[in-house]
């Protein structure tokens, strides 16, 4: 399982998650404890926005612990809005394109978890895309895939529910296919105005997501495992909730995945009927 941090509020340099809180994101990438496996040295990588609408990027396939470009720009890069991410890998190989974060455009996204039986459902989730967001993927993740159909689904205008529809309508072809679905998941995404983060899963064991404020009023971070021991800061973000970090604060909502809406299931109905 993968390990990431958020921050939306007034800019700081991203070394105050990446590098140098106690339990930092470069630790959690060799000394998780929140998560299956203690280790995330499959790449990692960072976006953050600017003066620019679209987000700066920078990935590699090196341990986060090991990687000396990573620490410097973390000491000089100072945002009102960034999204780090250290990766173990379940689907997609060790290259920099499987790295998170993902970005299209000024949208940018990143994901810790697994859908089950991805290699049994990756066509007809690649079969919804139109010729846009198919081609504009360039990893083999299903986190990847997931970030594009929700885009497909109109992420940039109602992204909790488009996110919600992806994941209702991987559900779908899971069980349609398998007979089985269980998806396991944290993300976060956003468009370089406001910062989104859901935590969901179709059993009992939701990855960590915990929020902490951080600075001024109306500064957050978000991230899969408290950056230090300060118990009382940290507020763990149940399960089947989606996160709104914007000018106005934190706002939680439920995530529930819209799997059984006609809309949806008469619009994709064509994907499942070719698998």
């Amino acid at each position: 399982m993968c390990r990431w941090a958020a921050y939306r509020g007034v800019p700081i340099f991203l070394e105050e998650l990446v590098t140098s809180p106690a339990h930092s994101l470069i630790e959690q990438s060799h000394c998780a404890t929140r998560a299956k496996t203690a280790t995330n040295g499959d790449g990692f990588g960072l976006a953050w926005y600017g003066d620019r609408p679209e987000p700066g990027r920078f990935r590699d396939v090196l341990p986060a612990w090991s990687d000396c470009n990573l620490k410097s720009l973390a000491s000089q890069i100072r945002s009102p809005l960034f999204l780090a991410h250290v990766r173990a890998a379940t689907h997609g190989a060790t290259r920099r394109d499987n790295c998170h974060p993902f970005v299209q455009g000024t949208w940018s996204f990143m994901h810790n978890g697994q859908i089950d039986n991805f290699d049994r459902i990756r066509r007809p989730m690649e079969g919804m895309l139109d010729d846009e967001h198919f081609h504009a993927r360039v990893g083999t993740t299903d986190s990847e895939l997931l970030f594009l159909l929700a885009l497909q689904f109109g992420l940039r205008d109602r992204p909790i529910a488009a996110m919600s529809e992806a994941v209702g309508f991987v559900e779908q072809i899971s069980l349609h296919l398998t007979g089985t679905a269980r998806i396991r998941m944290t993300a976060a995404f956003s468009d370089g105005k406001t910062l989104y983060a859901v935590r969901y899963s179709t059993d009992e064991h939701a990855p960590t997501l915990f929020a902490a404020p951080m600075g001024p009023k109306g500064s957050f971070c978000l991230v899969s495992e408290p950056l230090n021991d300060e118990t009382d800061t940290w507020v763990e973000i149940p399960a089947g909730s989606a996160v709104i970090l914007s000018e106005n604060g934190l706002d939680a909502v439920e995530f529930k995945p819209e799997a059984e809406r006609t809309r949806v299931d008469q619009a994709r109905r064509p994907a499942l009927a070719t698998a």
